[in-house]
């Protein structure tokens, strides 16, 4: 049996010890992850400084160092995330619905862990804890795959998680780190038997791989194409500042807005000084004819650039005729991720938030709060941008599916 597989075998026992485990157990394991990864905050850092300069080494994108990147500041972020999904409701066992059938029968559909889930993920340490946060708070297992750039920072943080397993009496199988290249992740797409769902987080290149060689079942999370379109009833000065905060916060995150949509009834007065506030936090901008116009010496842009994700400091601008051209064009050329509106007009907003098909839609405030976190979920182990199962940032309620739980006194069928 090769390493792959024994620890997927281990980790599907692990999970049906987790159904049993009580949520006062699970809350206390979850916080005891969040301490231990405090209490190594010196070896965690250190670790991920080599890791970093490893990167730097092989020239990796500055997206990926920027979430590849740990700080004092970002490990009590993690820490206070764990906290948070501690503190959380348990959804295993959760009634969502009973009803009394005409037999007599009681017929209830009840939450329950959906098994052993494998994680592949790229960059991104702070995955490693908070997957295994939520997917314990959901009496899953898990398997964590991470990229090779951050291999010394995840075995430190896996090994305060499996350590907190232990300490609260649940299996430390419940939360392992696979290591080994592309081999041990092509063995592990193929494992149906053990493991009951994929959740790729990377680059496009990675989900479409994942998915094309997985007999598992996966909820994909593709790329990170936002817009903002600025509606004609909008707040000059709303839409400058939330345009900004969009683009300029974080912008190497799959929810910062790379494209920005303006009505042509405003555009000849707000979209210079939208800009100029862009170009002052290092923006690049492009434009269509319209914006080439009414902000000069701004490139043009290409029928490639409405669909692409930059995760850097550019974004395309489109002058549109009204939110009916602003929505088709999110339709066509979006990911399905997060689109903003910002507008003064409820009835035109409420248009937006129906007819773009994303899986956040937002009215006057900023791409960058589609975030599990800010959502309210604690954490979150990916945003789907299908349409199955799941769609958005993933909490732990949505690392559950639902049974039938069927109860009667002799009932039969006639």
């Amino acid at each position: 049996m090769s390493l792959a597989e024994d620890q997927a075998k281990r980790a599907k026992v692990a999970s049906f010890q987790l159904r049993r485990a009580q949520a006062g157990a699970k809350s206390a394991a979850i916080r005891a992850m969040g301490a231990r990864l405090k209490s190594r905050l010196p070896d965690i850092l250190e670790a991920n400084k080599a890791d970093l300069a490893q990167a730097k080494n092989e020239r990796l994108s500055d997206a990926k160092l920027d979430r590849l990147k740990l700080d004092e500041k970002r490990v009590d972020e993690i820490v206070k995330g764990l906290e948070a999904v501690a503190s959380q409701a348990d959804p295993v066992n959760k009634v969502y619905d009973e009803r009394k059938a005409p037999s007599g029968i009681t017929c209830k559909r009840v939450r329950v862990p959906i098994g052993v889930l494998l994680m592949i993920f790229e960059s991104r340490p702070n995955v490693t804890a908070e997957a295994a946060a939520l997917c314990l708070r959901s009496s899953n297992a898990v398997l964590l795959k991470g990229g090779h750039e951050a291999e010394r920072t995840n075995r430190i943080i896996a090994a305060c998680l499996q350590g907190a397993l232990a300490q609260e009496g649940l299996p430390s199988d419940g939360v392992q780190l696979v290591e080994g290249g592309h081999e041990a992740v092509d063995e592990l797409l193929k494992l149906e038997n053990y493991i009951d769902l994929v959740i790729p987080r990377g680059g496009e290149s990675l989900i479409r791989s994942v998915a094309e060689k997985s007999r598992i079942p996966v909820i994909k999370h593709y790329k990170g194409n936002c817009h903002v379109y600025v509606d004609e009833a909008a707040d000059p000065i709303m839409a400058r500042t939330i345009v900004t905060n969009a683009k300029t916060q974080r912008p190497a995150t799959c929810n910062a807005a790379e494209k920005l949509l303006i009505h042509e009834k405003v555009a000849e007065k707000m979209l210079p000084q939208i800009a100029e506030r862009l170009i002052k936090a290092g923006v690049k901008l492009k434009g269509d004819a319209t914006a080439r116009r009414l902000v000069p010496d701004i490139k043009a842009a290409t029928e490639e650039d409405w669909s692409e994700e930059y995760l850097d400091l550019i974004m395309a601008v489109k002058v549109v005729k009204d939110v009916d051209e602003a929505i088709k064009h999110i339709n066509v050329y979006g990911s399905a991720h997060t689109d903003a509106i910002v507008t003064g007009n409820e009835a035109t907003a409420r248009r937006f938030l129906n007819e773009v098909d994303s899986s956040s839609v937002m009215w006057n405030c900023s791409t960058r709060l589609a975030d599990g976190g800010q959502y309210g979920l604690g954490a979150e182990i990916g945003i789907s941008t299908g349409r199955l199962h799941a769609r958005g940032p993933m909490g732990a309620e949505e690392l559950t599916c639902l049974k039938w739980v069927v109860t009667g006194n002799g009932e039969l069928r006639q």
